[in-house]
């Protein structure tokens, strides 16, 4: 059986994403989640150990609209180049009923989220990373999220779109990694107890 994380840059309320300038803004201002060079290399680190991505459709639009092409950038780090390259050759799964074409070793879903990712979770293979939280909220509530990686940063945002979903049951995890990163940012890894 393969694992399936789920983690993001997250604020101290909450959020993976904050309310624009106003309160009637959509929910999608990340400007305060701009990684240090540690934290970027501990998400390059990441990524590398996964050998699948799953993507709801308004994460894969912000991936694919920067990765395919990041490491042509011109002040583009040597983390940022190896990002974008493995970005690239990682195989990727987009859910969504809006999208028509996906690219750069992706295939698309339209269905059922939580029976495919059951699928890809019982075939051979290594890690799978989850992303987005709208597709991560499918995968939350039939419970096959096997491991939470909050990435918190040091600001209240006050709304947004959440990284937890509404749940019918509670889910119990053990914490089983902190880590301490530049500006006050913290990652806190919890396992679900099986």
């Amino acid at each position: 059986m393969r694992r399936l994380s789920y983690g993001m840059n997250v604020t101290l309320d909450g959020y993976i994403a904050a309310h624009g300038p106003s309160r009637t803004s959509p929910p999608d201002d990340i400007s305060w989640s701009v990684p240090s060079d540690d934290l970027f290399q501990w998400w390059l680190d990441r990524e590398r150990a996964n050998s699948l991505s799953l993507y709801g459709r308004k994460l894969w639009e912000t991936m694919s609209s920067y990765w395919p092409s990041g490491d042509q950038q011109p002040n583009a780090t040597s983390a940022q180049i190896e990002f974008a390259r493995n970005w690239r050759d990682t195989p990727k799964v987009v859910f969504s009923s809006t999208i028509d074409k996906v690219d750069w070793n992706t295939r698309l879903v339209a269905g059922d989220a939580a029976a495919e990712i059951t699928r890809l979770k019982a075939e051979d293979g290594g890690p799978i990373a989850i992303g987005g939280a709208t597709l991560a909220r499918s995968a939350m509530r039939a419970g096959l999220i096997d491991e939470y990686l909050l990435v918190t940063h040091p600001v209240l945002v006050g709304g947004g779109t959440p990284f937890f979903a509404a749940l019918d049951s509670w889910v119990n995890v053990d914490l089983v990694e902190t880590k301490a990163f530049p500006g006050g940012v913290l990652l806190t890894r919890y396992e679900t107890r099986r």
